[in-house]
């Protein structure tokens, strides 16, 4: 069903970003129902997508619908439009947790088989495995990412930098990857001709001939992009050994990868970190336990919980190697103890936000050494790294913008490569086949390397170039972040300098390192400038930049034209959500900050008005006027209990959005009737302030983390029945 009577679209989602749904969205919806604007919500969390999968083991009160296979249909019509919140990317464990929280709630779902053996175990792993990872993001985003932040955002930030570490020459952070043999040297890359169009496979063969087909009904389109590539695993162990052989003293070492999204093969890189920093534990110990590395220390300290030998030689062997860059020093939680938990994009910019400085074992800040194995990304950071040890900290009061064009419609490049990595099984040859049989990529492999194939269409790339260039426009800085060097960059760029002759362009083309040097030059000179990179780069940009810029990603405005008419607007990123629900179950503060959120919905009245919805106009006009003065007036969210949170920021946004509504002259009506709406959030202010605060730095109990209790989820987040009242009389 792709057909929607709703105007705009909203998601339900996951941890911080739908607790604050529970307490904006009311406010929104009572806005836009003035404006004879309908506004519905899908659910796409991790929970919603779970219960999904069984419709026939459930109730017909448990049943949900899919609601993201209605959205993946939607996103292709020119009506969409949809507000994208941040939603989890699950990793096993994750998955694992919340199929526990909702078999607790008494949903009949199976567990997830971790080593399937029956047919039905084998379904059943393939269903979860469906909706882990990225399930989210390929199937929403079919059209080209164009992520920058709002000019009131952007000025707020440079009247009130956020705290920036220093950095001297002599810092001992650093940036090791492989020295080869990773994704970035074994990558072949072909673009399909017309003649090759059509169906193809990918074929294991072993070194007695024995063939076994990887993946079946493939098909490609003339132009498509396809490239092969794997990371051998001996390379990689023998780097890991020596990354840390060959630590300095007193530095921390660490790893940061992207497991949720790269769910097959970073929890395989992840599991081979853990071996080998626990090698001489495994030797003693390993044959006894049914321990894969994969999962990390924090799987194997329950293992061995209550042996006294075990853990005892654990906590020797880890005080005999370099000590871990931590995720809670408080709590003993490591960098090594699950793979979900340190994520590259927003990890490393915040060890480079601080000043190269992470956590230890012993609570004490400490240089480290991030391990990023794969060339094709790490450059980025290492040359993040050097630059500000040669130039210093960033002054956030000067800086200039950078935003972003992401190539990542239609699953383009790697994330959308998860049905197409495999773990080599035997020594032997990966491939990929045509139909007609001819060979277009070819790998020798060993037992254990990764191995991976990801594509991107034409007609992506070539919308990806036109945005590219109508930012550049905008913007007059911009540079291509691809490698010649690197074999599937190299099949961009033939399409990209056509394209750039064609428009009259003079756009550099230049390799991440030498992309990253030119961007931080011209960004500390004041300067905006535009990073028009491919999928990965584009994620981690849009959390590198804007940390240093703003203190955080979650205010970036992330607008994705919809290739076929439509529009998708995203709410900045979710990486700190996690932290923000414990503070909330233990203080009842939430200090997630909705910016994001009120950009996106700004551009989505926008975007709405351009259908000759001009009261849809009013609103997002209105909407940055509010924006611009809860930034100027300082009405945030803070850190710490008595601060403002998350909902008396939804207060004063309401308030300044009624305020501006009733300031116009567009519309009568609206004008006259949010004049009221106005006079009653002033005179009411103390008291719904006190209401909103009449429980906070007590414990909070939402029933449920991946699956909370409605009805308490409500209770927590609308806690106001004045602020209630006044909204519900819109």
């Amino acid at each position: 069903m792709t057909k929607t009577t709703a105007d705009i679209i909203y998601t339900i989602v996951d941890e911080a970003p739908e607790l604050a749904r529970n307490s904006l969205l009311p406010i929104i919806s009572a806005f836009a129902d003035a404006a004879d604007i309908k506004i519905e919500t899908r659910d796409i969390s991790l929970a919603g997508r779970i219960l999904s999968l069984f419709p026939d083991l459930l109730s017909d009160e448990q049943r949900v619908s899919d609601d993201l296979a209605e959205l993946g249909k939607l996103v292709k019509t020119p009506d969409a439009n949809v507000i994208k919140l941040p939603n989890i990317s699950a990793s096993v464990p994750q998955l694992q947790e919340a199929i526990k929280e909702l078999q607790s709630q008494g949903y009949p779902i199976p567990d997830y088989p971790t080593d399937p053996q029956s047919d039905a175990e084998k379904a059943t792993r393939a269903k979860y495995d469906g909706i882990k990872g990225s399930a989210v993001n390929p199937v929403l985003r079919e059209g080209n990412s164009d992520r920058r932040s709002a000019k009131a955002v952007k000025s707020y930030a440079k009247l009130n930098p956020h705290r920036m570490g220093e950095w001297t020459a002599d810092n001992k952070t650093s940036v090791a990857s492989m020295p080869g043999n990773d994704f970035f040297a074994n990558e072949k890359s072909v673009t399909i001709s017309a003649a090759q169009a059509g169906g193809a496979k990918i074929l294991f063969t072993d070194k007695i001939g024995a063939e076994t087909v990887l993946k079946d009904g493939l098909s490609y389109e003339d132009g498509t992009i396809v490239d092969g590539t794997y990371m051998s695993a001996k390379a990689l162990r023998a780097y890991i050994k020596d990354a840390v052989e060959t630590i300095e003293p007193g530095v921390l070492f660490s790893v940061h990868l992207k497991a949720t999204m790269m769910k097959v093969s970073d929890p395989i890189i992840f599991g081979h970190f853990v071996s080998v920093y626990l090698e001489d534990f495994l030797a003693k110990h390993g044959d006894k336990l049914d321990f894969n590395p994969n999962s990390g220390i924090g799987t194997l300290e329950k293992l061995i919980a209550g042996n006294a030998e075990m853990e005892a030689d654990l906590k020797a062997a880890l005080a005999a190697k370099p000590p871990l860059y931590m995720v809670n020093s408080d709590k003993g939680i490591t960098n090594l103890h699950v793979s979900s938990d340190v994520i590259i994009d927003a990890s490393m910019p915040a060890v480079i936000k601080a000043g190269g400085i992470g956590w230890g074992p012993d609570g004490e800040p400490a240089n480290t050494k991030c391990c990023i194995p794969d060339n094709c990304y790490a450059p980025v950071y290492d040359e993040t790294v050097e630059f500000f040890k040669a130039n210093g900290k960033l002054d956030v009061t000067t800086c200039g913008a950078v935003s972003n064009v992401g190539l990542m419609a239609q699953k383009a490049e790697e994330y959308g490569s998860h049905p197409t990595t495999f773990t080599a099984s035997a020594d032997g040859t990966i491939s990929i086949v045509l139909e007609g049989g001819d060979v277009i990529i070819s790998h020798d492999v060993e037992q254990g390397d990764i191995w991976r194939s990801c594509t991107a269409k034409k007609a992506p790339i070539l919308d990806w170039i036109k945005l590219g260039i109508e930012r550049f426009d905008a913007t007059g800085l911009a540079a291509f972040w691809l490698d010649e060097n690197r074999a599937h960059d190299a099949e961009l760029i033939k399409y990209i300098k056509p394209a750039l002759a064609a428009a009259g362009k003079d756009i550099p083309i230049l390799a991440p390192r030498e992309a990253t040097r030119y961007t931080l030059e011209e960004m500390t000179k004041g300067h905006d400038v535009v990073t028009i990179t491919g999928n990965v780069l584009r994620d981690y940009l849009t959390d590198l930049f804007p940390i240093l810029e703003l203190g955080t990603s979650a205010k970036m405005l992330s607008i994705v034209k919809l290739m076929n008419g439509g529009g998708l607007f995203e709410t900045g990123a979710g990486g700190s959500a996690p932290k923000h629900v414990q503070q909330l179950q233990e203080e009842n503060h939430l200090r997630w900050d909705s910016l994001g959120e009120f950009c996106a919905l700004g551009e989505s009245f926008n975007f709405l008005a351009t259908k000759d919805r001009p009261k849809a106009a009013v609103l997002g006009k209105a909407v940055e006027r509010a924006t611009e003065f809860l930034l100027v007036e300082g009405h945030s969210p803070g850190r710490k209990v008595g601060d403002n949170d998350n909902r008396s920021s939804h207060y004063w946004f309401a308030r300044f959005w009624a305020e501006a509504i009733a300031l116009q002259y567009e519309d009568a009506d609206l004008k006259t009737h949010f004049a009221g709406i106005t006079k009653k959030l002033i005179e009411n202010e103390e008291t719904i302030l006190a209401e909103l605060k009449a429980d906070e730095g007590s414990p909070a109990d939402m029933g449920g983390y991946y699956h909370a209790d409605a009805k308490k989820v409500t209770n927590i987040m609308r806690p106001s029945a004045t602020l209630n009242e006044i909204i519900g009389s819109i």
